[in-house]
């Protein structure tokens, strides 16, 4: 079998070419890992701006938080600052969130900015004292939010 000579720049520019060729292939793959993951919930980013709420099946609480609140939230000012994410803390925590301490009680509401903790309210007593607690705790978040 004959082999076909290539001078140096032609060998560079075929492993350049390949070299992208490879890049573009991994970042597709990726893509449409991503893909899949968001659309089947498995991927769920922290926002700028995020109330994420820890419970727990069963916890009575979260259910009054439930009836109260949560048939609102999303058309406050506080719900547009920070829209609301539930994560069961039966579950590992999401990657994309870092807590200052561990949560340990339902409900645990935790304001996060870029996926990092900026306050939180443990427990929920009545929607008066909700409201009164989120509204200093938006407060920490940067002016320039939505």
């Amino acid at each position: 079998m004959r082999r076909t000579a290539f001078s140096p720049p032609a060998l560079l520019r075929l492993a350049l070419a390949r070299l992208a060729l490879a890049r573009l292939a991994a970042a597709a793959l990726v893509a449409v890992m991503l893909a899949g993951l968001a659309s089947a919930g498995a991927v769920s980013p922290a926002r700028a701006g995020e109330l994420v709420m820890f419970e727990r099946k069963g916890c009575g609480w979260c259910r009054k938080f439930d009836a109260d609140v949560a048939p609102v939230y999303e058309r406050t000012e506080e719900g547009r600052r920070a829209p609301l994410r539930r994560v069961d803390l039966s579950q590992a925590l999401p990657a994309d969130i870092t807590l200052a301490s561990p949560v340990r009680f339902a409900p645990t509401f935790v304001l996060v900015d870029e996926g990092r903790e900026i306050g939180r309210i443990t427990g929920y007593a009545s929607d008066e004292a909700f409201w009164g607690l989120l509204g200093a705790l938006t407060e920490k978040l940067a002016p320039d939010r939505p």
